[in-house]
């Protein structure tokens, strides 16, 4: 088993965090408590479907987890104009 005692991000902590794009924000910044909160749904729903293996609800909340993977990174991924890679996004049928 790996034991983790320390872990160093070499970026300080300040109380700010880093964007995708490494732009630097305060940790009470909306966008930071925004993607912080779908983390937090994501982990929950991860602890149901534990308790849902072999269920079809179990699929239908792998699909909603899935989602919820690609809404943390839309919300980690401040807009730029001409972006190198252009971003994941979240879509209409996503939201549906």
């Amino acid at each position: 088993m790996v034991k983790l005692t320390k872990i160093y991000t070499r970026g300080g902590d300040k109380g700010e965090t880093s964007l995708s794009n490494g732009e630097r924000r305060k940790k009470f910044d909306l966008r930071v408590e925004a993607y912080g909160r779908v983390d937090e749904a994501n982990a929950a729903i991860g602890v149901v479907r534990l308790h849902l293996a072999g269920q079809p609800e179990d699929a239908m909340l792998g699909r909603i987890q899935n989602d919820l993977f690609d809404l943390g990174a839309d919300l980690a991924t401040p807009e730029e104009e001409n972006p190198k890679w252009p971003p994941l996004r979240v879509t209409d049928p996503q939201v549906d």
